[in-house]
């Protein structure tokens, strides 16, 4: 059996998520750095508890936060990859959606978790802070119509290319309310975000997050990683620090990364996180290929 291991991204936390693997090995002292670095308790925040929060207006309390749920999607995640490794098992190739792409580099080796978890608190900083923009999902659609009306319309791209039949788009509110209302599809919902993320909007959060991998080592991956911006499987160090330097202001190529999963001959897409988001989405784009989840301790086995 051919297995890739896949890692939501945001959109995948749910309230309790982390009761599946705080006892895991390591979880409650992964937490607490995750807590020391916030400033703030994320294993409150996890638990729905408004005690994750200092009390001040200022401080994120609620999951749904980016601040919060980057960060806690991950060291969620980054706990069961290292449980999976501890039982031994391996995977030929690794990919994630948007921050899951920062756990399959985790999972590949490329950095450690306390490395994982300082680029993932600023990555969530500075997404939160780039405000002003708008998402909408836009299902049900012909393609060609699609690509069009966005092209001729300025300030709007394709920031989640997930699948033939599901798409994100990303720009100022203006121009993504105007492609979704011109482009005949099945439905189109905008998402609660607070920015335009994956897009051209996001250039100067990108900037101070190149800045912030500058002085970050990576290593060669220990195996193969579909990038959000560049599908191709890689392991070089260098490149797979490019493609994430460039992963803020360009648009996740969900779609290809299937259809590389399929051409590389594997055989079960393994979810490793909440939820089934891309379970989903690899079910409905690729016939003939399994899917999994492992959400929490219950889904590891022995």
């Amino acid at each position: 059996m051919a297995i890739a291991w896949v890692f939501p991204g945001q959109g995948s936390q749910k309230p309790g998520m982390a009761e599946g693997v705080i006892d895991l090995p390591g979880a409650r002292e992964r937490f607490d750095r995750a807590s020391a670095l916030l400033g703030r308790d994320l294993l409150a925040i996890c638990a729905g508890s408004e005690a994750g929060g200092s009390g001040d207006p200022g401080e994120p309390s609620d999951l749904n936060d980016t601040r919060n749920t980057q960060p806690a999607l991950f060291v969620v995640e980054s706990l069961l990859v290292d449980e999976l490794h501890r039982q031994g098992r391996t995977a030929l190739l690794v990919a994630g959606h948007s921050l899951g792409e920062l756990v399959a580099l985790y999972a590949a080796g490329v950095f450690d978790a306390e490395t994982g978890l300082k680029l993932m608190r600023r990555r969530s900083e500075l997404m939160a802070a780039a405000g002003g923009g708008a998402m909408t999902a836009v299902m049900g659609f012909d393609r060609d119509e699609l690509e069009r009306v966005v092209a001729a319309t300025e300030g709007v791209v394709i920031a989640n290319d997930n699948s033939a039949a599901q798409v994100v788009l990303s720009g100022t509110p203006e121009a993504v309310a105007s492609v979704s209302a011109t482009v005949r599809c099945k439905r189109a919902i905008p998402l609660a975000v607070s920015g335009a993320f994956h897009s051209p909007f996001m250039a100067s959060a990108a900037a101070a997050f190149a800045s912030e991998l500058e002085a970050v080592p990576f290593a060669d991956a220990r195996v193969p990683v579909l990038s959000n911006a560049d599908p191709r499987p890689e392991t070089s160090a260098s490149v797979l620090k490019e493609r994430l330097r460039q992963q803020m202001t360009r648009g996740v190529r969900w779609r290809e990364t299937m259809e590389g999963l399929q051409g590389a001959g594997i055989t079960t897409a393994v979810e490793i996180g909440p939820g089934n988001v891309l379970s989903g989405l690899i079910k409905r784009s690729c016939p003939g290929l399994g899917t999994a989840q492992i959400a929490g301790t219950g889904d590891l086995g022995q």
